[in-house]
């Protein structure tokens, strides 16, 4: 892949956004590929963190194993995703389970690599505390969305924090009128708030006739942002 996609991968995420421009290069040099088969684990909860990470091209499933063994899938990651500072920071192990769900294409930043950087730059300390920062804001997200929630309530939670960036730091698209789009699929929805596609379906379908999404090929047009806000309280 051309060093001149990967800067652009640093540019489009909003942490990386406020980097100097000699700084990003650098990282760009600094990073090495990596390729992931369909289905391919990428690490475990408890392994050691071996570096950061950014979806070049394809998805990746974080997920964890709840206590009866059913898989939880927290997000999804797609191309300009960061994921994996967390580890890089405190020297712990993963805190989750990442598969490729298709082939994948990532960008790795070791972790000795990073390491020096800072000792070399340790300026650039704020910016990655803004990225710990933006992530703790989506994991207390995601702990009210799972807070005696209704089905419904969870989903609009989740639809709101997927349009803010929270969980991977990137811009929401936009139609030509300015509204976000969400590109997830309702298969993904529904393992996210841990409940079926066909109920997504039906609850997606509500949202459409009360005029607050519109369902579009490959995402969702949030409409009525004020209205999703009230229907993600109940």
């Amino acid at each position: 892949m051309e060093k001149q996609h990967i800067e652009m991968m640093f540019k489009r995420n909003a942490w990386f956004t406020q980097l100097p421009e000699d700084v990003i290069h650098s990282l760009v040099s600094m990073s090495k590929t990596k390729h992931l088969a369909k289905h391919q684990q990428l690490h475990a909860k408890g392994d050691e963190a071996d570096g950061l990470y950014c979806v070049l091209d394809g998805k990746i499933r974080v997920s964890n194993v709840n206590m009866h063994g059913k898989e939880m899938v927290l997000t999804w990651l797609e191309s300009g995703s960061w994921f994996g500072e967390i580890s890089l920071f405190d020297g712990l192990p993963r805190t989750h389970d990442a598969h490729a769900e298709q082939d994948t294409q990532l960008l790795m930043l070791p972790n000795t690599t990073f390491q020096k950087l800072l000792r070399k730059q340790p300026e650039l300390y704020p910016h990655f505390m803004r990225l710990l920062c933006q992530r703790i804001r989506a994991t207390f997200a995601l702990i009210d969305e799972t807070g005696g929630l209704s089905l419904s309530g969870q989903l609009a939670k989740r639809l709101l924090l997927l349009a803010s960036g929270l969980v991977n730091g990137l811009p929401d698209d936009k139609a030509d009128n300015g509204n976000p789009i969400i590109k997830v699929s309702q298969e993904s929805l529904a393992q996210m708030i841990n409940s079926s596609r066909q109920t997504v379906n039906k609850l997606l379908n509500e949202l459409k006739k009360q005029g607050v999404i519109h369902n579009q090929y490959g995402g969702i047009e949030i409409l009525d942002v004020n209205a999703l806000k009230k229907l993600s309280e109940i």
